[in-house]
């Protein structure tokens, strides 16, 4: 591996920077076979891409590491030996990965130990960030709105006109080269218009033409630069970021002494690359994101580092606002899913075990499901070699998951130890009591570890550590970043889908023997599979093996942010049919208590299931408007489901709606039954959908004759082949109006006022 990195070094140094990284850059556009799209690298396998990406952040450390020498001659050859050199050093680098970790002597991890390290190193030389570039100004606007003040005072400028400048970088080496073909084109068809309209051949008039079209040749001249001379990584070009702002993130030509210093590892893979420190390099005037990867955890590391450095005495207020900040992401960035929820932060409660006060950050409730979020600043990870210091990687891994999965054990625990527990919040020195809490109110608790930068792969890997197991004995631990939820945001829109899939999220976090990369694997995989954890379990089963590994499944939701019209296009999604949607936005619209447990049975059912669903649906909606009411029971794919279609024309007559879903129970021998009401009105439009509990006899008495009769009727009917394919409905009958503090009649034991009398 030294070996070879002297050998790139002496390349890359003996050639003028801007020709090579125009060659390295051209090397891609080549790749893409395309010339047209402005997403030039979308088609380029990622195999390929990472190669790029790796031998990018070689040019940098080199630029970074030596002065700029006086003779340098471009040579295509020795560009092509630069490619094949980067390649053999990447896979020296993974070779060396599997070794090392198979005769670690670390204990760090127990048995695990030499798997996470492989994971650490595999991940240290091949990693380059699953990045979606155009969410670069989103992250940046929110993870820095908190020092705004401090930014303008040092650098004359906000949080959001830095965040427009890393867009627009991201933006510029993402669209760049296809913006200058496109610009070289235009400024050609005129010319040659030029020459027509003269009569003359285009060589005859290119010098008046470029003097009396000084302007458009200079933007031929700036589009030429991008496209041969890496214009495109020029961030004084096409940002408009302050000069001082850039020097705080980037090299100067030798002043990185570290990385080629002498000593083990030197120039290897295995040293921290100068570009994790600062993504910029100055190249004479200018300055450059020659590898744009790191662009966004390098870049907002450095920032930060910079304002204290240059504003020592913020350091505790910088602390604190870094606190509120990742403490308030995830109901904040997430506040379309969690509309309505009941956000509780620095939660405090006193721990039976030790009777000492606990806190944790964020407590989010919201219908049935219950999120505790425990937020993490900081990743000694990225910047310290898992083989130079091994033990101050895996310590970050500890402080980043462990302390998190730590703090929401002890919270579980906490609320497990009594049938109703008391939270608070701490208020000038007193502990004041905020709310009561019931785990049984609960059907799906998840616990979250969110850092502020990206931890993959250690955050989808977090299950697999010795220490991580489902607290309580099945509620397991999911690892996250803030840079994950603004994709989340985007691709689960409401409420029902993004409860869903983190249902599923933690789902697969219990199965250790599936192996996903990231949190978009895990997204894709559910978009396009659904219930994927089932699927890992099954070829587990089928398969007879212990391990799934599960590679390129975010290509699904990559090709969706590739799109140059991703904005405005329709986002990826699983398919319902149309009664099934109708259905579940009925759900979303109403949100009545219990909604999020029938949106989550229904979301469960597979394909066929889906249409066998909606034809049921569809089927009795399209007569509602000749009966008051329709019904069905359908078995799905786990818990039965009864369905009361209501026209809503009429009152909904609770008394029946309950006696005949008890009588379904019975009729099909279930002893859990859930029940869906479902209002519709002209047009089979579904007006509202709800929930409600349907309770199931455990023996015949005097009071339920009439259910049991009924249910015995339900039977014969089934049996009769006459009465098969027999309509059945219901007759209106005229009720009572029930009083605001009676129980509702819907089973729920509340107040009718608090429940569907709201």
């Amino acid at each position: 591996m030294k070996e070879l990195a002297a050998k790139i070094r002496l390349l890359v140094n003996g050639m003028p920077p801007e020709e090579l990284l125009g060659y390295i850059y051209a090397q891609l556009l080549m790749m893409s076979n395309s010339t047209t799209s402005p997403e030039l690298d979308t088609e380029v396998p990622s195999e390929e891409r990472n190669e790029v990406q790796f031998l990018l952040e070689y040019v940098h450390a080199v630029l970074a590491s030596d002065v700029a020498p006086d003779d340098v001659e471009f040579d295509e050859t020795k560009c092509s030996e630069l490619f094949a050199l980067s390649r053999s050093l990447r896979e020296k680098a993974m070779f060396f990965a599997m070794v090392s970790s198979a005769n670690t002597d670390n204990k760090d991890f127990g048995s695990d130990t030499a798997d996470i390290e492989f994971h650490a190193k595999s991940s240290w030389v091949m990693l380059r960030g699953n990045r979606y570039q155009v969410l670069e100004g989103e992250f940046y606007q929110y993870v820095l709105a908190q020092h705004d003040d401090i930014l303008n005072d040092i650098y004359g400028v906000g949080a959001v006109d830095i965040a427009e400048g890393f867009q627009q970088l991201a933006n510029t080496t993402r669209t760049g080269q296809a913006n200058a073909i496109e610009e070289m084109l235009k400024q050609f068809e005129a010319a040659q218009r030029f020459a027509t309209e003269k009569g003359k051949q285009l060589e005859e008039v290119m010098e008046e033409w470029v003097e009396v079209n000084a302007q458009q040749t200079k933007r031929a001249g700036l589009a030429v630069d991008d496209m041969l001379r890496g214009g495109i990584a020029n961030v004084s070009r096409h940002t408009k970021l302050p000069s001082e702002f850039l020097a705080d993130l980037a090299y100067q030509r030798g002043e990185e002494v570290d990385f080629f210093s002498d000593g083990d590892y030197s120039g290897t893979p295995y040293r921290t690359l100068p570009a994790r420190k600062k993504p910029l390099i100055k190249l004479n005037e200018d300055y450059y994101a020659v590898d744009p990867c790191f662009i966004r955890d390098a870049g907002y590391r450095s920032l930060l580092f910079n304002l204290l450095q240059k504003k020592p005495e913020y350091k505790e207020q910088f602390k604190e606002r870094q606190k509120v900040m990742s403490e308030a992401a995830f109901p904040e960035i997430l506040a379309e899913q969690l509309a309505n929820a009941t956000v509780y932060q620095e939660v405090y409660y006193k721990d039976p075990k030790t009777k000492q006060w606990a806190e944790n950050d964020t407590l989010v409730l919201i219908d049935d499901v219950l999120y505790l979020v425990e937020a993490k600043a900081g990743a000694a990870a990225t910047i310290a070699s898992p083989e130079l210091d091994f033990k101050r990687h895996s310590q970050s891994i500890k402080d980043l998951i462990l302390k998190a999965y730590k703090q929401c054990e002890r919270f579980f625990e906490y609320l497990k130890s009594a049938d109703e527990v008391s939270i608070f919040n701490l208020v000038n020195g007193k502990y004041e009591e905020i709310g009561k809490l019931r785990h049984s109110d609960y059907r799906v608790m998840i616990p979250i570890g969110l850092t502020v930068e990206s931890f993959s792969p250690f955050s989808a890997f977090s299950k697999n550590l010795p220490q991580v197991k489902p607290l309580l004995g099945q509620h397991s631990f999911v690892s996250i970043s803030i840079d994950d939820l603004f994709v989340l945001k985007r691709m689960l829109p409401t409420p029902g889908i993004f409860a869903h899939y983190m249902e599923v999220r933690q789902a697969i976090a219990g199965v250790k023997q599936g192996l996903l990369f990231d949190e978009f694997d895990h997204l894709g995989a559910y978009l396009t599979n659904n219930r994927f954890d089932q699927e890992i379990i099954e070829k587990t089963k089928s398969e007879n093996s212990g391990l799934v590994i599960c590679n390129g499944l975010s290509r699904v939701v990559d090709k969706f942010f590739e799109s140059g019209q991703w904005d405005t296009s329709p986002i990826p999604t699983q398919e319902f049919p149309d009664a099934v949607s109708k259905a579940l936005t009925a759900l979303d619209v109403s949100r009545k208590p219990g909604w999020l447990s029938v949106d989550s049975l229904i979301r469960d059912f597979g394909e066929e299931t889906r249409i066998s669903f909606g034809k049921y649906l569809s089927d009795l909606d399209n007569s509602i408007e000749k009966h008051p009411a329709r019904y069905f029971a359908f078995g799905g794919e786990g818990k039965p489901i009864f369905v009361w279609i209501q026209n809503s024309k009429y009152d909904v007559e609770w008394e029946k709606v309950n006696d005949t879903a008890s009588a379904v129970a019975i009729s099909i021998n279930t002893k859990e039954l859930m029940g869906m009401l479902i209002k519709v009105g002209k047009g089979r439009v579904y007006e509202a959908a709800q929930y409600f509990r349907v309770d199931v006899p455990t023996e015949q008495t005097e009071s339920n004759e009439h259910i049991y009769k009924e249910a015995q009727s339900m039977r014969e009917r089934t049996k009769s082949p006459t009465s098969v394919n027999k309509q059945h409905y219901l007759e209106p009958k005229k009720k009572r109006k029930i009083g605001r503090n009676e129980p509702c009649p819907c089973g729920s034991g509340k107040k009718y006022k608090k429940c569907h009398g709201r």
